[in-house]
């Protein structure tokens, strides 16, 4: 089989990177989100089946097809958006569920009817750039701020970061986890005690449909899923240089929303942070080779969701400090890459500069992210400057 022929190390590690990244820095917020809605242990435990699943199904396969990588995670802010709304508007799981479907149907209808996609496609390459660099530098910033509370931990993975970039490149990530993972170990740092040996098994919901509901809970969930998550998600692809099928894709991630939305997904979208980790030259130097990492990180979200508590337990056994330091620094060269490309043109250097300022700022305004203002004032920017001038002649790179 093919897949066994292109796999790596290093693609693997990428993987499993990206799993650890994704999954640790944020399921706090999931369970917040379910808590919110008066979710019982086995309704909390469904849910991480049911995204699991999801993201690992609409990773694993769609990669293996494409031989391109395809990242789907679930929506961080969505969930902070439930967990807050939740809180607020004291709904019934039912009532969630029924807002799952709804976000569900719209985000398959952005995907059937292409209007994303042709949105994505009148953004210039270097503010795309910009996007993805703004996103991913907040976790390079994050990885040198650990020093402050793990300054040894985080000084052996850069300097076994460095040495291994001087040496065998290709396997700096691999070489750095390592390192990571036994100066935690040895010194008493990983909470083993956090796994718990346990299968997850799937909760059914009845969902339950409201007006209160669709205005609370699936129209902004809908909003900052596509702007927060779907739309950076869509940059990292441009910025790397795949050329996916947006359009079909979304459709995917809704359909998929929909089928477990009864079981706890409650939107599935294009990840960012994990797809720069399996989209860039970490992952392998061969651009043709790095579906492999994407398909890795299919299956062990699938291990995720089958196993439940194992999983979880064992991937939230690592210290924080390190997994924001295997993060930031398995994504510089895609931050460096992202910067070079967005300030290459000078005609877009100031508009991209903008892009990446207010993206890196983190501001949220009517509960919507960073991600979405960068573009959006780096449009502003470029239409300010561009609007009615010639255009200059492309200089083919």
């Amino acid at each position: 089989m093919q897949f066994f022929k292109d796999l790596s190390l290093s693609a693997f590690t990428a993987g499993f990177v990206a799993v650890l990244v994704g999954f640790t820095s944020s399921v706090a917020i999931v369970f917040q989100a379910a808590q919110a809605f008066g979710a019982t242990p086995e309704q909390i435990t469904s849910w991480m089946w049911a995204l699991g699943l999801g993201m690992g199904l609409c990773s694993l396969i769609p990669s293996l097809i494409l031989r391109q990588p395809v990242m789907v995670a679930w929506s961080t802010p969505g969930a902070a958006v439930l967990a807050t709304a939740g809180l607020a508007g004291g709904f019934s799981m039912g009532e969630a569920v029924g807002a799952f479907m709804v976000c569900a149907l719209l985000i398959t209808l952005a995907g059937v009817t292409g209007w994303f996609e042709r949105v994505m496609n009148r953004i210039p390459m270097e503010l795309a750039s910009a996007l993805l660099a703004g996103v991913l530098a907040r976790f390079g910033m994050q990885a040198f701020a650990a020093v402050q509370t793990a300054l040894p931990l985080v000084l052996v993975m850069l300097a076994s970061y460095l040495f291994a970039r001087r040496l065998l490149p290709r396997y700096a990530v691999v070489l750095t986890l390592v390192a990571g993972v036994a100066w935690a170990a040895g010194n008493g740092q990983m909470r083993w005690s956090a796994v718990h040996w346990a299968l997850a098994t799937p909760v059914f919901t009845t969902p339950q449909f409201s007006l209160q509901a669709l205005m609370s809970l699936a129209l902004p969930l809908f909003i900052v899923t596509m702007a927060s998550q779907n739309l950076p998600g869509v940059a990292v692809m441009r910025a790397t240089g795949y050329q996916l099928p947006v359009s079909r894709l979304i459709t995917l991630t809704g359909l998929a929303t929909l089928v477990l939305a009864p079981f706890g997904a409650f939107a599935l979208n294009f990840s960012a942070i994990t797809a720069a980790i399996c989209m860039g030259p970490e992952a392998h130097p061969d651009r043709a080779r790095r579906y492999t990492a994407a398909a890795w990180c299919g299956l062990l979200y699938i291990a995720v969701g089958i196993f439940g508590a194992v999983v979880t337990g064992l991937l939230t056994a690592f210290p924080q400090e390190l997994v924001v330091a295997i993060a930031g620094l398995a994504l510089l060269g895609a931050i460096g890459g992202g910067l070079a490309s967005a300030l290459q043109a000078e005609a877009h250097r100031e508009a991209a500069l903008i892009t990446f300022l207010v993206t890196l700022s983190g501001v949220t305004i009517a509960g919507i992210g960073s991600a979405f203002w960068g573009v959006v004032a780096g449009s502003i920017a470029l239409f300010v400057q561009q609007y009615g001038r010639p255009r200059a002649p492309q200089v083919p790179r």
